[in-house]
């Protein structure tokens, strides 16, 4: 039977709660490259670090890490599949619905005394 070696679990919080004032401070300086790279490489970098030491995939048997990157794979095009209709406002054969105008439209209704009793 192997020993593994255990981490240091308060140094990779303080490291966390660092990445995380780093992702929040980023997006203020109003350069949208900067605000990028801390949206979503400080979110890759962290869910990194919580996976390894605190979920201890670096230590699970070798096809659980191909079980996790299998469903993150099929996410990911999952998504490319699906986001370029759904990110649209309109398509060949239909419309993305507007809250806004039906909103709006349900206000003039109710105004003009023609609700339902």
């Amino acid at each position: 039977m192997s020993e593994h070696h255990h981490p240091n679990y308060v140094k990779i919080w303080a490291i966390l709660v660092g990445l995380l004032v780093v992702s929040v401070l980023g997006p203020m300086l109003g350069i949208q490259i900067v605000t990028l790279i801390t949206a979503f490489g400080i979110a890759v970098v962290k869910a990194y670090l919580v996976a390894k030491n605190f979920m201890h995939l670096n230590i699970e048997k070798r096809y659980i890490v191909y079980m996790l990157t299998t469903c993150l794979v099929f996410m990911f095009l999952f998504f490319a599949g699906t986001a370029p209709d759904v990110m649209e406002a309109e398509g060949s054969n239909w419309e993305k619905p507007s809250f806004e105008l039906y909103d709006e439209a349900a206000s003039h209704t109710v105004g003009h005394g023609t609700a339902h009793h």
